[in-house]
């Protein structure tokens, strides 16, 4: 079947398409040299249980922590302590969210990156030259109790079922960051623990509603999180990353309950490039509305990530400038990432 080609306004677009479908995805949307993936990508399964203090497992599951960020940036993690109950309510009230009329979710509608919580479409509705297929929900997490005030009002649980979720996930991060900085075997950062401690989370709700004609669109495009780590979950699979070793795009397997961890920016920058920041894209279902909640964790809006001192020798040189999420803000305003303009490439020094 051969589906048209259409125009309209990239939020007029998608809340059609989750009310009644779409028959043609604009030519705005079609990406010409999209290749899918054959294989699955070969992902390490950390069990959180492993990484406990005192745990005889603990220096082994330390290893793949290290093994896997520095192979591909990316891993699961199973027994990771928050509740499947806690989960699902974040999912509910997020579909919610997006089930609600257009004219309540445009009351949050904003292409301002600065604004700690807003509505939007694909990346930035109107303005980018290419398009995603999604709808998203971004809002500041931590400290909660300065934040979620802000949040939406509607639906009438949002807050305290999203904020359920958010608190539980903070605490699964730090153990996460913190396990990740003794992998690097450092000892001079202290610094570091406590800014990690006390900075930002910030979650990207997203909706990718069913597209009629997935294979030729995505829902993100390839990047990378600016983020020291992301934890993603998502209610259908539709995540890629890119395999370092071969160049490839793989597909991530669905584990039933496991949460995604992603390395960002900050800690490829924080390692001197020993671990890696994942590139990743979202990926489009025919039929099923896909959810995702992503937490991203950094230091605090001004607190520069640099190179670990102790990583850096004659034999390896510092490949990075430090940067802030303010930073990267800054950069998010000014550039198209769909035109492959990242972040983590701004950083990197050239000694050419």
């Amino acid at each position: 079947m051969e589906f048209g080609r259409c125009s309209s306004s990239f939020s007029a677009i998608l809340d059609s398409a989750q009310e009644k479908g779409l028959s043609c995805v604009p030519q705005e949307y079609v990406i010409p040299t999209l290749h899918r993936p054959k294989d699955y990508a070969n992902v390490a399964v950390i069990d959180m249980g492993a990484l406990k203090h005192g745990s005889p497992t603990r220096s082994c599951a330390i290893q793949q922590l290290r093994d896997a960020s520095h192979r591909l940036g990316f891993f699961q993690v199973v027994n990771h302590g928050v509740s499947e109950s806690v989960i699902d309510d974040a999912v509910f009230v997020a579909s919610k969210f997006f089930e609600l009329p257009r004219k309540e979710k445009m009351k949050l509608m904003s292409n301002d990156v600065f604004k700690p919580v807003r509505y939007g479409t694909s990346l930035k509705d109107g303005i980018d030259k290419v398009q995603f297929w999604r709808v998203f929900l971004k809002h500041y997490a931590h400290p909660l109790k300065d934040w979620i005030h802000f949040w939406p009002q509607n639906p009438s649980d949002y807050r305290e079922k999203m904020g359920r979720y958010c608190e539980e996930v903070k605490k699964l991060s730090t153990e996460l960051m913190m396990a990740l900085i003794e992998s690097l075997e450092l000892d001079e950062c202290k610094n570091v623990r406590k800014k990690i401690e006390n900075g930002m989370q910030v979650m990207a709700v997203n909706c990718y509603p069913p597209c009629p004609e997935p294979e030729i669109a995505l829902g993100l495009p390839p990047h990378s999180d600016y983020s020291c780590l992301t934890i993603l979950y998502q209610n259908h699979p539709g995540l890629e990353i890119m395999d370092l070793e071969d160049g490839t795009w793989k597909v991530v397997p669905h584990i039933p309950g496991a949460l995604q961890v992603h390395v960002g920016d900050h800690f490829e920058v924080l390692s001197n490039g020993f671990y890696k920041s994942v590139v990743h894209r979202a990926t489009l279902n025919k039929d099923k509305t896909r959810i995702s909640i992503t937490a991203l964790f950094s230091l605090g809006l001004d607190d520069k990530m640099e190179t670990a001192q102790e990583l850096v020798d004659d034999e390896h040189p510092k490949m990075y400038r430090e940067s802030s999420f303010r930073d990267f803000l800054n950069f998010l305003a000014s550039n198209d990432i769909a035109e492959g303009n990242n972040f983590i490439d701004m950083l990197k020094i050239n000694y050419n």
